[in-house]
């Protein structure tokens, strides 16, 4: 039960498959009694567990979204053993204006939950989630790329639990996904995150980082595609066995993150995928202002692979320049 402003015209118990949209009052100059309408969908069949994926938590990232889309096309609810809620585009005002924050309140979507009924647009969006959705869930996978600031090697990802059985249970869900890489990934910030919202109420949660620059390629589509529908049938929501494809299992230890030091032009020096051992040379950063300096190289902390970097070609001083994730040994 929720106090929500939002309401919705689809019935969250019914059997069968429903297109509707979340009703968001969003009073404006413009239209003065006017509403977001944000597309979300429904599911059911017998019994089985409730699954919820959502895409565009950023709204510059497009894997998760293309493939969503795809699957609420593509589902038939007598496939379907259980209930599954979609929301592709999580962060509708982002997604309208190809950007990571609501153009409207600057929300990040993924650092305001558990939301405010009161509150902003995205805060009201994550409110709604929080209160209507998530209770009834058993499982969430929230699907990120890149956006305009990052490039990754295709990865599912994870936290890590003092829960051993969680632990497990999250990790067999990510490796089923079916990702090149399967990462257990340390936050800068799980302040606010629908990550941490899901997991603090002991309910598996997923994420994904797909590739980035606010494009999509037909591999980083394609692994979306088949994730989904593997975390399904790892769930028994659909019959049959998930795609087995070659995963790595990696984490983010103390030191994988390369921060930048420097404001300048940032010239990669290696692809991501690409190997690296403590001491490589990952990028160098050149003074804009000062073409004769020489400029400041940044290297690997660790042994690993080279799993993101900074994508535009301005790096500002703070900035995430690159983060190397390491094997784990299960």
């Amino acid at each position: 039960m929720t106090d929500s402003k939002i309401s919705a015209n689809v019935d969250y118990e019914a059997d069968g498959k429903q297109v509707g949209w979340l009703t968001i009052p969003h009073s404006r100059n413009e239209s003065g009694w006017g509403a977001m309408h944000m597309p979300i969908s429904v599911i059911k069949n017998g019994s089985g567990p409730t699954v919820l994926f959502t895409g565009g938590n950023h709204g510059d990232e497009y894997e998760g979204q293309i493939a969503l889309m795809k699957l609420v096309r593509g589902l038939d609810p007598a496939e379907v053993q259980g209930r599954i809620i979609v929301i592709p585009h999580l962060n509708y005002p982002a997604m309208r204006a190809n950007a990571r924050l609501s153009p409207i309140d600057g929300g990040n979507m993924n650092r305001v939950f558990p939301g405010k009924r009161d509150g902003t647009i995205t805060e009201m969006i994550a409110h709604y989630v929080s209160t209507a959705i998530l209770p009834c869930v058993d499982a969430a996978l929230d699907l990120h790329s890149g956006g305009r600031s990052m490039l990754f090697e295709p990865a599912a990802i994870m936290h890590r639990f003092d829960d051993a059985a969680m632990f497990d249970k999250t990790m067999a869900a990510t490796r089923a996904f079916g990702a090149p890489v399967s990462l257990v990934l340390t936050e800068l910030d799980a302040a606010g995150m629908l990550d941490s919202t899901v997991e603090d109420a002991g309910k598996l949660f997923l994420s994904t980082e797909l590739g980035g620059g606010q494009f999509t390629s037909p591999r980083t589509v394609e692994i979306a595609d088949t994730g989904v529908r593997n975390v399904l049938k790892y769930l028994d929501v659909l019959e049959g066995d998930p795609v087995e494809r070659p995963t790595r299992i990696m984490d983010t230890p103390d030191g994988a993150y390369v921060t930048a030091r420097d404001h300048g032009i940032l010239e990669p020096l290696l692809d991501v995928g690409t190997e690296v051992k403590a001491g490589d040379a990952v990028a160098c950063i050149h003074d804009f202002d000062n073409p004769e300096r020489d400029p400041v190289v940044y290297r690997s902390n660790l042994d690993g692979m080279l799993l993101v970097r900074h994508l535009p070609g301005l790096i500002t001083r703070g900035d995430c320049l690159a983060v190397v994730a390491s094997d784990l040994e299960l």
